[in-house]
């Protein structure tokens, strides 16, 4: 029988570990309370610059729990806690100095279902961009909102309509609205909760072709129901179950090799 030497086997697995993208955001023993809730239990879990990881296990198992303390949007919740360390860039997000604004703007968030302000399509991608002061004048203004709206593959079908309100949209275009606002600001993350879940099957595949396609400029987390959809978009994927990470790897192989039977059992539907 061929075995490989212990320093073939190292050498190995540092080769894999110099191809791989830089890590973008990092946690370790990540532990999530709501009061005497525990939903999260010691996550170590690394995502990679200019990667979308997907996060899949069945409802109730902390994925958009993690998510959502990757731009600390957990802070909003009254009595949760959250421990351990999650860093972007090597930075401690939890650190008192941390500017929350700021990083929520460095970490975006699109989320389940299409959420845009009350305003017109225009107002909706300037916001953002307003608040944090990132545009001098009009004409610049003009430029981050095309720019964003292109970006979102959204511009060609609202060019002539940038003042009519962007809750008139359909679904699927409200949701590249949200991700046009989104991207407005400049995020280096984009999170996303299950941006498709409320879309028809063709608006999903616009979004799936656009999440492909921002991948270039941004690191992208999604956390998805669909096996099918992490399957399509995703670089990495983490299974979570009863609020414990069960493995991460490579979608290829999580989804044809998985290392952990329960991962095995879910996306096989045993379980869900």
């Amino acid at each position: 029988m061929n075995m490989m030497s212990e320093a073939a086997v190292e050498a190995a697995v540092g080769a894999t570990a110099a191809t791989q993208p830089p890590i973008k955001m990092q946690g370790r023993l990540v532990n999530v309370s709501y009061g005497d809730n525990q939903a999260l239990f010691d996550v170590d879990l690394d995502v990679r610059l200019h990667q979308v990881t997907a996060l899949i296990g069945p409802s109730g198992c902390g994925k958009s729990t993690f998510l959502r303390c990757l731009n600390r949007m957990n802070d909003t919740i009254d009595g949760c806690r959250v421990k351990g360390s999650i860093t972007l860039d090597g930075a401690d997000i939890y650190d008192p100095s941390i500017d929350v604004v700021e990083l929520r703007a460095n970490v975006g968030m699109v989320f389940q279902k299409p959420n845009p302000f009350p305003k017109t399509i225009y107002e909706n991608v300037a916001y953002g961009p307003r608040i944090h002061g990132l545009a001098t004048g009009k004409a610049e203004m003009d430029e981050i909102v095309e720019t964003s709206l292109r970006k979102a593959g959204l511009f060609e079908e609202v060019k002539d309509r940038l003042q009519s309100a962007g809750t008139g949209l359909s679904g699927g275009q409200q949701q590249r609205l949200c991700i046009a606002r989104a991207i407005a600001v400049s995020p280096e993350v984009i999170l996303m909760d299950e941006p498709c879940s409320a879309l028809d099957p063709i608006a999903t595949a616009k979004v799936e072709e656009l999440i492909d396609e921002l991948r270039v400029n941004y690191t992208i987390v999604i956390v998805t129901h669909s096996m099918q959809q992490a399957a399509r978009v995703s670089q990495r994927t983490a299974m979570f179950h009863l609020g414990r990470l069960v493995e991460e790897g490579a979608t290829d192989k999580m989804f044809t090799n998985p290392d952990d039977q329960r991962t095995q059992d879910y996306i096989t539907g045993r379980y869900g």
